[in-house]
């Protein structure tokens, strides 16, 4: 189960969080987010607790929809420490996404971190660019 964020309780959980947040934006109509889903849940169980997933439905929730201006459904934004760290977006399917993912999964499972008292770590990762 993806907890379900909103205006109201989008800070706590996601820019105030301990480890890094992956966002989901999607909407109801959206035939690609109901899509990818499944994959954003195994996603989840493989990171376990060191990446947290949060659904927003962007038309219930316009603010944030302008404030990290999205352009495209579903949306993908991973936050740590109240920084949009990666962007996801314009992928063509469950494969794209999926090695999004996986290089996401590496980044932050493979490397120390330290939250609250932030400890700055060059990510050995290279830029996440989807629908190139």
């Amino acid at each position: 189960m993806v907890l379900s964020v909103n205006e109201r309780t989008f800070t706590k959980e996601v820019l105030e969080s301990q480890v890094p947040v992956l966002v989901n934006f999607e909407a109801p109509w959206c035939g690609l987010c109901r899509i990818i889903k499944p994959l954003l849940f195994q996603f989840k169980s493989q990171c376990g607790e060191e990446i947290k997933l949060v659904g927003v439905n962007a038309d219930d929730n316009f603010k944030l929809s302008t404030t990290y201006k999205l352009t495209t459904l579903p949306t993908l934004l991973l936050i740590e420490n109240g920084i949009v760290q990666k962007r996801l977006e314009g992928f063509r399917g469950r494969e794209d996404l999926f090695a999004a993912l996986t290089e996401m999964k590496y980044c932050y499972t493979n490397l120390p971190r330290t939250y609250g008292s932030r400890v700055d770590t060059e990510l050995d990762c290279r830029p996440l660019r989807l629908g190139a």
